[in-house]
């Protein structure tokens, strides 16, 4: 069994949703407090609680600000008389490389300084290019306030203790309407937010809330840790967190995470398929090499004869649903082809690992695949060419002898 993340956004994500939801999953507090006292930002406090939100017991994660910034104000973000903007308090705006300063001097550790520092340049990229700026010029208020700077480090800090590479966010539940910011009153989605779901390829699904239910920090936040968007069809739930939004909207505010367990033999993916019949085989031999640098789960070229007998190569790609755009992208950029055909396919696959084991002519990759019928062990192509190579002995007695090595060490096939 497999253990994933999986974000529930019916209700939208903002950042203290999000740090709030890994709290209530169990993220250890103690960490989190440490590495945000380290770091050097003054005016703030934080507080988190157990509170009741439309019915369902949450956490609430409050980053209390010495001037409020009114982003919890529905008055103000929602109201309609420009007197309410003398109530807000304009925050100092850093740019990029001061924010990742910050965190680089704190006491995170260094995978969570990466996913923070990731998290920021995503959202800096959006902000510089929707304003036309560069990213290390771009003083963007909202992301650089203290507030996001709390929320971005707190999230990551308590990501990284739970220790959960796999994130499935299947889509983000936004609402409309216009929402007042430090830009003016925009309409919803606001354009940062637009532009980091533009370039990340994240599912943006429209409700009928009157509201802005992701901000550019949820939107950053998702962009980062999602790993795939489509659910397992079948799964376990181990825990369920739930973290509280503060703005009231007509849906239930609030974030669900949830810690799933899944088996990973069997699994959905996508098939594209194109043929072409003028196109030179050095071009296809680059589109290979490029397919495979995405993270294709495999391509391969099939001899066909098309129309008027003309020989061809029917092109066949298997690759999950998030990498279909960029495979589109290299088939038409690289071939002759004018159209492809895809299909979503199950495939059926043995649970395997990658091991090192030791023989007489070096250390050599072997994948170990658990089959009904007891262990395989299939030595590494790459890995056995170059022990031959160096060895001067043919390639099969190197590959017996890592098979070999493999069954001596880990068990019959």
């Amino acid at each position: 069994m497999k253990r994933a993340l999986y974000f529930e956004c019916n209700s939208g994500i903002s950042g203290d949703m999000a740090v709030a939801s890994l709290l209530d999953l169990g993220a250890d507090r103690g960490v989190l407090m440490d590495a945000l006292s380290s770091l050097h930002l003054d005016g703030f406090t934080v507080e988190i609680k157990d509170v009741v939100k439309n019915g369902i017991k949450a956490c609430d994660f409050d980053v209390i600000l010495e001037h409020d910034n009114h982003d919890h104000d529905m008055h103000y973000l929602h109201g309609k008389t420009a007197c309410q903007l003398s109530h807000h308090h304009h925050h100092h705006g850093r740019n990029l490389p001061e924010i990742l300063e910050i965190i680089d001097h704190s006491n995170m550790n260094g995978d969570a300084k990466k996913l923070a520092s990731r998290i920021f340049t995503v959202i800096a990229e959006a902000e510089a290019e929707v304003h036309g700026k560069t990213i290390d010029t771009v003083h963007f208020h909202e992301v650089g306030a203290v507030d996001s700077i709390v929320d971005i480090v707190s999230f990551a800090v308590c990501f990284d203790n739970l220790g959960l590479n796999e994130v499935f966010i299947p889509y983000l539940c936004e609402g409309n309407g216009t929402v007042r910011c430090q830009h003016g009153i925009l309409p919803i989605p606001v354009p940062a937010t637009a532009e980091i779901v533009r370039v990340n390829g994240l599912n943006l699904r429209q409700t009928d809330v009157m509201g802005e239910l992701v901000t550019p920090t949820g939107a950053g936040i998702a962009a980062v840790v999602k790993t795939k968007d489509k659910l397992p069809k079948e799964y376990s739930i181990e825990a369920i967190g739930i973290g509280a939004g503060k703005r009231q909207y007509e849906c239930s505010g609030i974030l669900r995470a949830m810690i799933i367990g899944y088996d990973d033999t069997s699994d959905t993916a996508v098939k594209i398929e194109t043929n072409v019949d003028d196109c030179p085989g050095e071009i296809l031999g680059a589109v290979m090499e490029d397919l495979f640098s995405i993270g294709v789960k495999d391509a391969f070229y099939t001899p066909v004869f098309m129309k008027k007998n003309r020989p061809a190569y029917m092109i066949t790609v298997i690759c999950d649903d998030s990498l279909v755009a960029d495979v589109e992208s290299i088939l038409f950029r690289e071939t002759t082809t004018i159209g492809v055909r895809k299909e979503p396919v199950e495939r059926s696959i043995l649970e395997r690992r990658i091991i090192s084991v030791d023989t007489e002519f070096g250390g050599i990759s072997v994948k170990v695949c658990n089959s009904p019928d007891g262990i395989r062990y299939y030595p590494e192509f790459d890995s056995v060419k170059d022990r031959a190579r160096e060895s001067g002995r043919s390639y099969k007695e190197v590959y017996e002898s890592a098979v070999k090595s493999a069954t001596a060490t880990h068990g019959k096939r």
